[in-house]
């Protein structure tokens, strides 16, 4: 069983609650396209963009990383730190008098996912290239 479906999963709910979050936004702003100059709009529409850019990525290296055999832990340990990522950095941008500690953890978080991610894909194939 592949540990990375768990936070597939749970990463897809949460895509569709951002995702539902700005559609009722909209509706009851009555905003159809754009942001129409609202600061909270702008935000969720922020919070939610930024997720479908970074989770896909993150979500196919932690992938390639467990099916390179990593351990359950670190594919753990990857998942978790992009889960909480995305929801410290969702927490922190959706509010107008914003604390950047949450914006910043989740940002560094998700970036470390993705750092450490791609480090292992590559040891893993000058490993397999010298063999």
């Amino acid at each position: 069983m592949h540990v990375v479906l768990l936070y597939a999963a749970v990463l897809a709910l949460m895509f569709v609650g951002l995702s539902v979050r700005t559609l009722r936004m909209r509706r009851r702003l009555r905003i159809a396209i754009g942001h129409g100059q609202n600061e909270a709009l702008l935000r969720a529409m922020r919070v939610h963009s930024n997720f479908a850019e970074y989770v896909p990525l993150a979500l196919l290296l932690i992938y390639f990383v467990e099916s390179t055999g990593a351990g359950p832990v670190q594919v753990h340990v990857l998942g978790t730190c992009l889960l909480i990522g995305r929801i410290s950095h969702a927490f922190g941008v959706s509010h107008a008098h914003e604390n950047y500690r949450f914006r910043v953890l989740g940002m560094a978080l998700t970036f470390g996912v993705l750092i450490a991610a791609a480090t292992r894909l590559l040891y893993v194939f000058a490993h397999q290239s010298v063999a």
